[in-house]
């Protein structure tokens, strides 16, 4: 198994921990402080921190990454429609499951999508309740609610959606 390695980003949403090899990205984790022990970046995961710092800045709307996701086939599946959900916009997991031919399955895409390790590049903030609130998010709903609004202000749109908590 290849050296996992890994870099701390302080963004407009708190400290962005992003492991991987020297080529890849295996993960994001939410930290609420730097994690004690020797830090053992990359220029990869540099290359990685620098684009999230772009998204962040509204300079980028999509990520050139290599990543390793880790799960099953259908988890993949889930992960993969999430990275066609464009920038600014939002889906319901009614929606996504019916993207993925799966109208029966919603609690199960629901499930997938809060296994996605790499949150904010594989867009799983992008995925409301079919009411249109917000639920579970690896980093809280306050960063999901962030996220999505973000966007959308980049995006130029002018009416933020009313996303209910």
């Amino acid at each position: 198994m290849p050296a996992i390695h890994n870099t701390i980003l302080n963004s407009r949403i708190g400290l962005l921990e992003i492991r991987g090899t020297k080529d890849t990205v295996m993960s994001i984790l939410f930290v609420d402080r730097e994690t004690a022990g020797e830090k053992r970046s990359t220029p990869y995961l540099e290359y990685c921190a620098d684009q999230l710092k772009q998204y962040f800045e509204g300079v980028r709307q999509e990520f050139d990454l290599n990543l390793i996701t880790e799960g099953t086939e259908f988890q993949k599946k889930v992960w993969n429609s999430l990275l066609k959900i464009p920038y600014g916009s939002i889906e319901t997991y009614l929606g996504q499951s019916k993207n993925l031919g799966h109208t029966s399955a919603v609690r199960a895409v629901a499930a997938a999508n809060s296994r996605n390790k790499i949150p904010i590049i594989i867009p799983c903030h992008r995925v409301v309740g079919s009411d249109g609130k917000l639920t579970g998010y690896s980093g809280g709903l306050w960063r999901k609610k962030w996220l999505i609004q973000h966007e959308r202000k980049i995006c130029g749109f002018e009416n933020q959606l009313e996303l209910l908590p």
